[in-house]
């Protein structure tokens, strides 16, 4: 295997930690009957302690100032962290259609993989869909995710100083 057979297999996108998801629903049926929306963003799975190579789902990356109503989510790129690797996008469709609209399909170009998650946001209500739009398989995976104590561990100070 070659170096860059080896570097395309590691960004393979093994499936979804079962928290994430979980977490996904949740806010998608939080923020009804407005869309809610965020940038999937993964973790090496060697990190969580699977023996593969690849990546699993772990995070799902709000944007500050994303607008959202009940037919339609807007994110401000300009308000996207340059570090963000988005491995694909997760929203809603308080309407419970779980199927690309146009205008998702025009924004499914970020990313390999994207999921649709619908009203009445119950466990069985989400699919996952490739850039393209159509249905691909994406693994649900029980993982303990790493502790988020670190992420959260600022103060006002040090948001002041990210925003000054």
């Amino acid at each position: 295997m070659g170096l860059l057979d080896a570097l395309f297999r590691s960004n393979e996108i093994l499936g979804i930690a079962e928290e994430t998801l979980e977490f996904a629903i949740e806010s998608s049926e939080a923020s009804h009957p407005n869309e809610y929306m965020g940038f999937l963003r993964g973790t090496e799975a060697t990190r969580l302690g699977l023996e593969q190579d690849g990546l699993v789902i772990t995070d799902v990356l709000v944007v500050p100032g994303t607008e959202a109503n009940s037919v339609s989510a807007t994110v401000k790129t300009s308000q996207i962290p340059n570090d963000v690797k988005a491995l694909g996008s997760v929203h809603s469709h308080p309407n419970g259609v779980i199927r690309p609209s146009s205008a998702d399909l025009e924004t499914f170009g970020r990313g390999s993989v994207h999921i649709i998650i619908g009203a009445p946001y119950r466990r069985s209500d989400w699919k996952a869909f490739d850039s393209q739009g159509k249905r691909t398989t994406l693994n649900v995976i029980d993982v303990d995710l790493p502790e988020t104590e670190d992420f959260f561990d600022f103060t006002q100070a040090d948001i002041d100083e990210e925003l000054y």
